[in-house]
């Protein structure tokens, strides 16, 4: 029997041209179980293959609707996702042309993942069962099988899927299914005393060892197996001995995966000094969280202002009115020395999220989250997520970087996920930078975001003196390093007066390019469209795209001929000059091969912090946030580099990693000094960059938005075609400028502008051949039901097999 209501339901295996909301029936049994946020297992297709489902409304049913698929089981027991959060499941899709159960899969963190299990049984008591011709076919095929569930599979796979639903109403076929969490609960045995015993402990025959153990119980209301056994010096026969005798029981306590740093030292939000600057953004701030009005405030404060301090204290104000906050970081690297400051103050009420936990860490700190024994969530993007209930303060650190924004579906800018929520709970958004996206103060220019500013360092200490150095004259006068005479004189300075220096170079690996020098033609990845990178620690070629990897070749893959030579250089070749040049100094190298262990860069910073470093060498993940005082010298080598990586914010990612990398000197009671290494000195982007003279920036920069069409003055939307075929996913790409040109043709309400299609900068990576148009709109509701009519067509369409058509909104356009 089912009740008079159906579920509609997000369906896991649905593509995003066939992604609806399914209906389905609600058995009786189930009628408590099924409401919003709980997974269920349906049938789903013409075979009814068994999948995951997530309940998303629930509606009267209809009287034609009662032939409807009804909804096989409850794999919750109760919601996982409250009213907020499905309401944002039905913005990502909305807004980032997303499946429902993408936008699903983004929210829940991966250990709460469940995956199916179905277990086929031939039942060998039935006999003289009428069956058909294809029933007994598909019979006879499951009883010549060992296995039958993989029998049972491959019956599926060839569209037989109702017959094997024939056989199990049959009885001949018995069937179960379950489903698992990628990640179990951690738990421990405990151990307590029985009620019967604690009534009449004379009446329990124990021995001498027993005895002692009961004993222990008695002193202790809660104590674990292991630690009740070290406490009487006894094995756990003499704790099973108990327990069968029915004088202590066993029970499972759940303990939570921690995430082990900050968790010693404190410190009293009290002793946390603000200088006027730092305490006028604080009032300004924190008056607006008492009005539980929403706001959105940009915060640009030079690098050393001290921004930290003031989180700091608006976190402290947010949890005094009894409300949660959300602390977002762009880099996995700045999280040991964030969550660190913030433990020290509030203790385990500081959950952690981001990528490098495991996946128990992971769904641990989310139950914390869920349960209000964590009030504030520190991590990267998916920490926008975080499960509380009334968040008072969202505050994105470095909102600028790229970082925030997601390249794979849902393409989602966690800016914008902070935006709804901040929306959704009255809340105040705080984004913050030294070098804020154009975008961003564009918008406090025009008002829609209220402008702070800390212009002076928090200590006093003035800007770093920066130096530009022109290696055009270097080669000239006979230098062929890739330091400059100056910088090499200014880091044998650092060592002999015992001070830290910091080297960025925004490429890993030994050489850059392997290349011919009869066809002159790279060694590229067989999978991308990408020269390989020699790793000589590993003695390795290898891509930085799809993560191929190969012995060095011996020959060109072009012409056949031998006279390979080493291009460029990336990190490893970098410490190995500086070894040569230094032997004395202490090096340390970081980069995504030297940080892969979980507790990498905890380990590696904090060494770095207590002197027993003297350079560290790296790419972008040591460009910002990083706070050591002992710095004094920074240099950034082929800075140049980065002003033509084929996108329209180039421009702007140079500025502010340049910007941001010498702010990371003088930042104690030394001042500090720093170099920018470039073949073009005289290019206003580093000109700018070395006086942190970010207004100049983005006077020069919104002109060019603006002439352009670029953000902020106009929205963006790339149209991605994929496919292993290259001549498929070229005619696709150009299928698709038809479909909009036939679309426009029916009449839109709104101005457009199509460029391309053309293959991308790099046209194939990881198998497949990529191409792009870039459409230049204003993002409203019409123009994504534009894009979404777009997508529909190309999902239905015989042209499109095997052809990944995705939308992307201000996404990057230049890879």
């Amino acid at each position: 029997m089912y009740t008079k209501l159906k579920a509609l339901v997000a369906v896991s295996a649905a593509s995003i041209s066939f992604d609806k909301a399914f209906s389905y029936l609600i058995p009786e049994s189930l009628a408590e179980k099924a409401v919003p946020g709980v997974r269920v297992f349906i049938p789903f297709g013409k075979g009814n293959r068994k999948r995951v489902g997530l309940i998303l409304r629930v509606e009267k049913l209809e009287e034609h609707e009662k032939k409807l698929k009804p909804i096989i089981s409850a794999a919750d027991n109760f919601p996982v996702l409250n009213d907020e959060m499905l309401d944002m499941v039905d913005w990502l899709r909305e807004n980032t042309f997303c499946t429902y159960f993408d936008a699903v899969r983004t929210i829940l963190p991966s250990g709460m993942n469940i995956n199916i299990r179905e277990n086929y049984t031939l039942n060998q008591n039935c006999i003289d069962i009428s069956l058909t011709d294809k029933e007994n076919k598909v019979l006879d095929f499951l009883r010549e099988n060992i296995d039958t569930n993989n029998a049972a599979e491959e019956v599926k796979a060839q569209g037989n899927g109702l017959i094997l639903e024939s056989l199990i109403s049959k009885g001949i076929l018995q069937y179960e299914l379950t489903g698992k969490q990628n990640v179990g609960d951690s738990s421990i045995k405990m151990l307590e005393l029985t009620e019967s015993y604690k009534k009449s402990p004379e009446s329990f025959k124990l021995t001498v060892k027993q005895k002692m153990l009961a004993d222990i119980l008695t002193d202790h209301d809660e104590i674990s197996v292991k630690e009740a056994c070290y406490l009487c010096g006894v094995g756990t026969s003499v704790e099973k001995k108990l327990v069968e005798k029915g004088a202590a029981r066993e029970y499972d306590y759940e303990v939570f995966r921690t995430v082990n740093i900050g968790m010693n030292d404190s410190r009293s939000i009290n002793a946390i000094v603000l200088t006027d600057e730092q305490q006028k953004v604080f009032e300004r701030v924190s008056q607006q969280m008492h009005t539980s009005n929403p706001h959105c405030f940009l915060l640009h404060g030079v690098t050393g202002s001290g921004k930290t301090s003031v989180f700091e204290k608006l976190i402290g104000e947010c949890i005094s009115l009894g409300k949660q906050a959300v602390l977002l970081i762009p880099e996995i690297s700045l999280t040991p020395q964030t969550v660190r400051r913030f433990r020290e103050l509030f203790g385990e009420t500081v959950a952690v999220i981001h990528s490098s936990l495991s996946l128990g860490q992971r769904m641990d700190e989310y139950k914390r989250i869920k349960r209000g024994l964590a009030k504030i969530a520190v991590g990267t993007r998916s920490a926008v997520f975080a499960p509380f209930e009334n968040i008072g303060l969202i505050i994105v650190d470095e909102e600028g970087e790229r970082s925030y924004k997601s390249d794979s579906a849902p393409r989602y800018n966690a800016i914008d996920v902070a935006k709804k929520r901040c929306r959704t709970h009255n809340a105040v958004l705080l984004l913050a930078s030294a070098t804020p996206s154009i975008e961003s103060y564009y918008y406090a220019q025009k008002g829609i975001y209220e402008l702070l500013e800390m212009k002076k360092r928090y200590s006093g200490t003035v800007l770093p003196h920066v130096g530009i150095v022109d290696m055009n004259e270097e080669r000239y006068d006979g230098n062929a390093s890739e330091f400059s005479n100056i910088l090499i004189d200014e880091i044998n300075e650092n060592l002999n007066n015992h001070e830290q220096t910091i080297l960025l170079l925004n490429r890993r690996g030994y050489h850059t390019i392997i290349s011919c020098s009869d066809c002159h033609k790279p060694v590229y990845c067989p999978n991308c469209s990408i020269p390989m990178t020699y790793h000589k620690i590993n003695n390795t070629l290898m891509c930085h795209y799809c993560g191929h990897s190969q012995p060095p070749v011996e020959s060109c893959p072009e012409c056949g001929s031998t006279r390979l030579k080493q291009m460029g250089f990336g990190t490893q070749k970098l410490e190995e000059q500086l070894s040569k040049l230094f032997p004395q100094a202490r090096i340390l190298r970081m980069d995504a091969d030297t940080t892969m262990s979980k507790y990498s860069y905890e380990r590696n910073f904090k060494d770095f912090g207590q002197g027993k470093y003297d350079i560290m060498i790296g790419t972008q993940m040591i460009g910002k946030g990083l706070d050591f005082p002992n710095v004094t010298l920074v240099g950034i080598l082929s800075v140049d580099k980065a002003l033509y990586a084929g996108d329209f914010r180039s421009y702007e990612r140079t500025f502010s990693l340049a910007a941001q990398v010498v702010g990371r000197c003088g930042r104690g009671e030394k001042s500090g000094r720093a170099y920018l290494q470039t073949f073009m000195p005289d290019h206003y982007v580093l000109n700018l960059a070395a006086k942190q003279d970010y207004e100049a920036f983005y006077k020069e920069e919104i002109l060019i938005r603006k002439a352009l069409l670029f953000p902020p003055v106009c929205d963006i939307c790339v149209l991605g075609i994929n496919s292993e075929d290259d001549e498929k996913a070229k005619k696709a790409s150009e299928e698709i400028l038809e479909i909009i040109k036939k679309l426009v043709k029916n009449g839109v309400n709104f101005p457009l502008r199509v460029l391309g299609p053309v293959k991308c900068s790099y046209g194939k990576i990881n198998g497949k051949f990529r191409y792009r148009l870039i459409l230049k709109c204003k993002n409203t509701y019409d123009f994504r039901n534009f894009i979404r009519d777009i997508l529909s067509e190309t999902g239905h369409a015989k042209e499109f097999n095997n052809v990944n058509v995705f939308a992307d909104i201000n996404g990057d356009i230049g890879i």
